[in-house]
């Protein structure tokens, strides 16, 4: 079955940066577009970018363009989000997920990884 794993979330300080990956398994990774959302304490859970099956387009929220650079590795199964620059409303569970081919849908998910940036 399909599995996803993040990690490399942390506590960190305003300013500062972190790196977030997320291994795939149960699939056949080179094929999906891969996504990261994250949700805050009392928010809903909001589109951070997504990067396409070959890596060649990336997309980012208007929140975080500039400052966060998604890639991945599809001989690794692995995509990364680099964030730099962090801000403490960055604070949220970060979460993987791969998008559906057919209802271009993301359909499967992580199970998120804690990331809390003090001012």
């Amino acid at each position: 079955q399909v599995q996803l794993t993040e990690s490399g979330g942390g506590l960190v300080q305003a300013g500062d940066s972190l790196s977030l990956s997320c291994a795939a398994s149960g699939l056949t990774f080179s094929r999906y577009t891969m996504g990261w959302f994250r949700q805050a304490p009392g928010k809903e859970r909001e589109f951070v970018a997504s990067i396409s099956e070959t890596g060649s387009s990336t997309y980012y929220s208007d929140s975080v363009k500039g400052r966060f650079t998604i890639s991945r590795d599809n001989a690794k199964s692995t995509v990364w989000l680099q964030m730099n620059s962090l801000k403490p409303e960055d604070t949220a569970v970060y979460y993987c997920a791969k998008k559906n081919l057919l209802t271009r849908r993301y359909d499967y998910w992580g199970q998120g990884t804690q990331v809390t940036v003090s001012s």
